[in-house]
């Protein structure tokens, strides 16, 4: 969102006076930390997430937490962004990268168990799976399997939690709403999008129903708004906000 107002720095102050009180954003480390915090200062926002540090994107690396042979560049990349949380104050979605075809199901799964315990160590994480048609070969791509859902309780730890993006949780499985009601407890952040476009929740689509299930589930925490506005500008594609219980 806010990609009209230009850099990082004004998209704060454009989601500022577009009525927000709490941002996230995916990579902010084109931006020194002490930056980042004096314009959250500024402004009053409160900044709720990031990504962690995903290593070079433009050579299509995207984290390095279930790359086996990567632990060194794991480590590295988490104190970068472990430097930024601590400007900053927020929680961190760890990137697990891109599957290797020099590696098997049990190696990447090895790696990633390794890695997220020291991770854990260190700060308050969380995992997500993303889905394959948007982001092809991404480990973390599915719900079903040992992945994700059993990794975070395998760790049983109270530093890592689940990211539930409804958006992705629709293009890999769909049914929404019994595996919100299922893995709410594991939750630590939602955010939303309309499928199949990653609209904004209001535009026509394939889930209508998100905020009224997240409520029944139990849910009052911060949902990202982590969509492409379908208009030319992002404050005019706010009027999901509308609904009863939401407030920027």
């Amino acid at each position: 969102m806010f990609g009209e107002a230009g850099g990082l720095l004004s998209r704060y102050q454009a989601a500022k006076d577009a009525g927000f009180n709490a941002v996230e954003c995916a990579f902010p480390y084109s931006v020194p930390e002490q930056q980042l915090a004096t314009v959250l200062k500024e402004t009053g926002l409160k900044q709720v997430l990031i990504n962690s540090d995903p290593g070079d994107t433009e050579a299509g690396e995207l984290g390095f937490a279930a790359i086996p042979g990567q632990e060194a560049r794991f480590r590295e990349s988490l104190e970068r962004s472990i430097s930024y949380a601590k400007a900053l104050n927020y929680c961190i979605i760890i990137m697990s990268g891109r599957r290797s075809s020099d590696h098997d199901e049990s190696a990447h799964l090895a790696t990633l168990e390794g890695n997220l315990k020291h991770a854990v160590e260190r700060l308050t994480g969380l995992i997500e799976p993303i889905n394959p048609v948007s982001i092809p070969g991404h480990y973390l791509n599915n719900y079903d399997t040992v992945r994700t859902v059993r990794v975070v309780q395998k760790m049983d730890s109270p530093h890592l939690c689940l990211q539930l993006d409804i958006f992705h949780l629709q293009m890999i499985t769909g049914n929404v709403t019994n595996i919100i009601y299922k893995f709410i407890p594991l939750t630590g952040h939602v955010q939303v999008a309309q499928a199949h476009y990653r609209y904004e929740p209001s535009c026509p689509g394939e889930l209508n129903y998100v905020f009224e299930k997240l409520n029944q589930a139990g849910y009052n925490g911060y949902i990202g708004a982590e969509y492409k506005p379908s208009s030319p500008e992002s404050a005019a594609s706010l009027k999901w906000m509308e609904q009863p219980n939401l407030t920027l």
